[in-house]
């Protein structure tokens, strides 16, 4: 059992959603005189914004004239925020930061324009857990010790509170 959304592919999201194009253009909109230029500043940063996921880590890059470029290993991953203001939820999108222990108050990598940022999230966490889980299983093998097994259900235990909990909260709004 995968704590992520079934279907959900992190390899296929290579480039932010069109939906982003639209949150820029608002965004734009309320610079009012500067319109012209920040719509530029903005879509080029759309249009240059790259992604991949990896069974390493994750890659960004974006930047036309000063291009930069990310990588980050999973196992330096330290933690993972979602954030979204209420045009991102009108919208549906959502802005996944990524923190690792590099002493920045600033997140590492931001993925902008995600429409599944819950699943791509339980997909890092996933991923940076089973790296560091992965190296601390691995000690225990060679001790003689697996709690593989332990491990399996505790995660599906826990991604079954989630998903009650969830419900429960969905069920709860409708009340009200």
């Amino acid at each position: 059992m995968t704590p992520t959304a079934p279907g959900f592919d992190p390899t296929t999201i290579t480039q932010p959603h069109e939906r982003l194009l639209t949150y820029y253009f608002i965004l734009a909109l309320l610079t009012l005189p500067a319109f012209p230029l920040t719509m530029t500043v903005l879509y080029i940063k759309y249009r240059t914004m790259r992604f991949r996921f990896d069974h390493e880590g994750i890659w960004k890059r974006q930047g036309l004239l000063w291009r930069r470029e990310t990588n980050v290993a999973y196992r330096r991953i330290q933690d993972i925020h979602l954030t979204n203001g209420i045009i991102q939820r009108w919208l549906g999108l959502a802005t996944v930061s990524i923190q690792t222990a590099a002493g920045s108050s600033t997140a590492e990598v931001t993925i902008d324009g995600v429409l599944e940022a819950d699943a791509l999230r339980d997909y890092l966490y996933t991923k940076m857990r089973g790296v560091r889980d992965g190296a601390h299983a691995a000690a225990h093998v060679a001790e003689g010790a697996s709690d593989g097994e332990t491990h399996d259900e505790t995660l599906a235990l826990l991604t079954e509170i989630r998903d009650s909990l969830r419900q429960l909260e969905t069920r709860l709004r409708g009340r009200t």
